[in-house]
């Protein structure tokens, strides 16, 4: 006995065979097909089932022989539909045909087909960018830097460094602060203690020249008479660049004869808006920065004795990495016992000097040096100041 199970809308229909033996016992004689297939046929709705996925319909079935049929077995589950139809029908089996109804294609909407095809660019699409700018009414005035960095400071959306110290130094010349531009008056040089002037301001004065060493000769003489004359262009004291041409009295500061269109030569010359010529010239110098080295020559013991004469000092004076501190004084019985032939041992001097570590070969400490007196004798005192250690005292009766 067979049995044959068809699946449909998940449910499961059992078949037996048992109708398809009786016939064939009743009429052994005939070896023909059952009676009229119409007589013994199940009803319509046994063997045919619809669903939304497909239909399943049997046209025919094989004719039976005169054959013992084996002994039932247990229930066969088949596969779902789609995968029951692809296994191949073997002799002894019902053949069953399954048609799929073909399933519709997805129709795009009408919207869809109406779009024009979107614009691409290896693989990026083009996308549209409007801008509107918007203009104020009446006159807008743009903030300026110092209002910016209020607003971001209010909001504290920045950080910011903390702010330069101001450089309060002026020039004698021009009476600027601080350094210029590098193509302009350039860097400040120290022409005594708190005096300064630009480097190009001391090196286009009339009687100011370089030597090959890079040193400027008689900028304190440039400085005396700038004194006394007055700019054309600001109408201030300090100008000390004058017109080139014979009788022209023209003069500026460096900064104003820029302003003022004087035009410079090669040659340190310079001539002045109503005597240069016109168009360009082949010797006319329009870059003004100066890289190489350059100093003010001044009398360094003559600098010293004035900085010693002062009474109140307000300033320190440095020489290299010796720093001043007091001059100290001399009584007149003192002076026999307390000089050289070379130099002065006043009662009271200190300075202190950075110079290398006595302990460490590859550091700098600070050393702390007086003078005292000492049974009518100078004695010299250095103190050494470490980081670390103890502060070490050296004394002795000779500066060596």
């Amino acid at each position: 006995m067979k049995d044959i199970v068809f699946c449909s809308n998940n449910c499961f229909v059992l078949y037996s065979a048992a109708v398809q033996a009786k016939n064939s016992e009743n009429k052994e004689s005939v070896p023909s097909l059952p009676q009229s297939p119409m007589k013994e046929r199940p009803p319509k709705a046994f063997h045919q089932y619809s669903n939304n996925i497909s239909t399943l319909d049997v046209h025919c079935l094989p004719q039976l022989q005169d054959k013992v049929s084996p002994p039932s077995s247990p229930p066969i589950m088949f596969p779902p539909a789609f995968e029951a139809a692809k296994v191949e029908a073997k002799p002894d089996e019902l053949k069953v045909t399954v048609k799929l109804k073909p399933r519709l294609k997805a129709i795009h909407s009408s919207l869809e087909d109406c779009r024009p095809p979107s614009k691409k660019w290896k693989g990026m699409k083009w996308k549209k960018w409007s801008i509107q700018i918007v203009i104020p009414k009446g006159s807008f005035k743009p903030p300026c830097e110092e209002e910016i960095d209020e607003f971001l400071k209010k909001l504290g959306t920045t950080l910011k460094p903390d702010p330069v110290p101001k450089d309060y130094r002026k020039c004698c010349f021009c009476h600027e602060e601080g350094d210029g531009l590098t193509d302009g008056p350039a860097r400040l040089l120290n022409l005594d203690l708190d005096l300064w002037v630009h480097l190009n301001c001391a090196l286009w004065s009339t009687e100011v020249y370089e030597t090959q060493a890079g040193a400027l000769i008689n900028v304190e003489l440039a400085l005396r008479r700038g004194l006394q004359m007055k700019c054309m262009f600001c109408h201030k004291m300090g100008a000390t660049s004058g017109c080139h041409r014979l009788r022209c009295t023209n003069i500026y500061h460096f900064t104003c004869a820029i302003k003022a269109q004087c035009m410079f030569f090669k040659d340190k010359t310079m001539l002045c808006p109503m005597h240069k010529p016109k168009g360009t010239h082949e010797q006319e110098l329009s870059y003004f920065a100066v890289f190489r080295r350059v100093y003010v020559q001044r009398d360094e013991v003559r600098q010293i004795a004035s900085i010693v004469q002062r009474g109140e000092r307000d300033h320190t004076f440095r020489v290299g990495s010796l720093i001043f501190h007091a001059v100290g004084q001399l009584l007149p019985q003192q002076m026999q016992a307390f000089h050289s032939s070379k130099a002065l041992f006043p009662v009271g001097y200190e300075a202190s000097r950075l110079y290398w570590s006595m302990r460490y070969a590859n550091r700098r400490c600070r050393y702390l040096c007086s003078i005292e007196e000492k049974d009518g004798l100078p004695l010299f005192v250095i103190k050494v100041v470490e980081q670390g250690h103890e502060d070490l005292v050296l004394t002795d009766t000779t500066p060596k």
